[in-house]
């Protein structure tokens, strides 16, 4: 009992971490975070807000998962049934799933070879232990391509507020505080949190 309790407490001690790398959450907050720096409202939405948005957004995304989970290994094994080692394999399938939908090939191949594992004859053979950094690796990747794609738009507009004040000799009114006002105005206008939120919660099928 005394070793299961530590056990559990180190579960809960790295389940932060786990909820923000092997879930959407982690691609979630990256392109949350980079339209924010591409707004230009520095600390607006705060960090708290912009965290609850990219939890729950996850948590609906993991929802089958988590459901999957829970019918095959914990209500199991909180009757009793099956053991800790059956609830744990019966766990990992639905886990696998998850992140083989979303993890890259080339991502896997990398770490199946840094950890010197035999090549895996099908997907469903990868390890975990494998199969989370690649998959941390590509979701990071993905955020970041959202991300610069977003930042598109709103850098052209910083650069033409840019080229208008320097050409009319605005010289010592950054052109920052001039531009701050057309994103956020074109961002309200096409319903900006709609379109990102809508087109991100697509991006994982």
């Amino acid at each position: 009992m005394s070793l299961q309790v530590v056990l559990l407490l180190t579960a809960l001690t790295l389940l932060p971490a786990i909820i923000m790398s092997v879930t959407p959450f982690l691609r979630i907050i990256i392109v949350l975070h980079f339209l924010r720096q591409a707004l230009g409202t520095q600390s607006t939405p705060s960090n708290q807000v912009l965290i609850g948005l990219a939890l729950f957004l996850s948590l609906l995304l993991v929802q089958p998962v988590v459901s999957d989970v829970y019918a095959k290994a914990w209500e199991p094994l909180s009757k009793g049934e099956v053991s800790t080692t059956d609830a744990w394999q019966a766990a990992t399938p639905p886990i696998k799933s998850f992140l083989l939908k979303y993890a890259r090939e080339k991502d896997i191949q990398l770490f199946v070879g840094l950890s010197h594992q035999p090549r895996p004859a099908k997907p469903a053979d990868v390890s975990l232990t494998a199969l989370v950094p690649a998959y941390v690796l590509s979701e990071l990747k993905t955020g970041f391509q959202i991300g610069a794609v977003l930042f598109m738009p709103f850098l052209i507009i910083d650069v033409v507020v840019a080229s208008v004040t320097l050409s009319v000799g605005m010289v010592q009114l950054p052109p920052v505080m001039i531009s701050a006002p057309f994103k956020i105005l074109l961002f309200v206008l096409v319903d900006g949190w709609n379109l990102v939120i809508g087109s991100l919660m697509k991006s994982f099928g």
